[in-house]
């Protein structure tokens, strides 16, 4: 029985972000950048984390505006997979 994402009782999470490397093999270092409200002071901040996501085609760039998910454990720090390319870097 296979489930898509919008069916799962707990649908994985996705994200968008900017590929910081390409340089590993069917890897991608992205970046994403989550706008947040100071607790105590209220000023925005920016809040970056950087994922390692999987690449089964070697498809993303450098500089790429990219989706990733939610997957299971690939690698010691692989948790995300590719979605889509959204952006070309120029």
């Amino acid at each position: 029985m296979t489930q898509t994402d919008e069916t799962r009782a707990n649908p994985r999470k996705v994200r968008e972000g900017l590929v910081v490397s390409a340089k590993m093999d069917k890897t991608l270092v992205v970046a994403v950048t989550d706008r947040v409200r100071h607790r105590r002071y209220g000023k925005t901040l920016q809040r970056t984390r950087k994922f390692y996501a999987h690449d089964e085609a070697n498809d993303g760039r450098e500089g790429d505006r990219v989706r990733i998910t939610e997957t299971r454990p690939l690698s010691r720090l692989k948790r995300w997979r590719l979605v889509e390319v959204l952006e070309r870097a120029r």
